[in-house]
């Protein structure tokens, strides 16, 4: 299970070799690649914090504060990538974000195990006893 909640994280990392040898540009990936896992480690930081509130209006805030903090995060570095390097390299970087985002999605419908990743025992969902 590990592993596949953290598919999109392995993904950016395992395809940092071929990216010099492929000869694709290397500032696109190494700016997507950096944002895309302060983004991933700012969500775990974020979603534990909301796990331990009791407020839900606060735990709202919380979470949509994040979520848009990581929309803004990911398209100022496709503007940096391009801006700071070249066409080529903002494009590299939409790709890679792209790329990480979809698998991010994607293994987040099998991962989730409640809301809030709370348990299987949360509102809604059945209780063993």
């Amino acid at each position: 299970m590990f592993f596949l909640r953290y598919l999109d994280v392995c993904l950016v990392l395992a395809t940092a070799p071929f990216v010099p040898i492929a000869g694709l540009p290397l500032l696109g990936y190494l700016v997507a690649a950096a944002v895309w896992l302060l983004t991933r480690v700012g969500t775990i930081f974020v979603q534990e914090r909301a796990l331990r509130v009791r407020d839900y209006k606060l735990k709202a805030g919380m979470q949509v504060g994040g979520m848009m903090g990581r929309i803004w995060l990911v398209a100022l570095a496709i503007l940096l990538a391009r801006f700071a390097g070249s066409k080529s390299d903002g494009i590299m970087a939409a790709v890679v974000l792209l790329a990480a985002f979809t698998v991010y999605f994607v293994m987040s419908f099998f991962t989730r195990t409640g809301p809030l990743q709370g348990g299987p025992t949360a509102h809604g969902s059945p209780s063993t006893t």
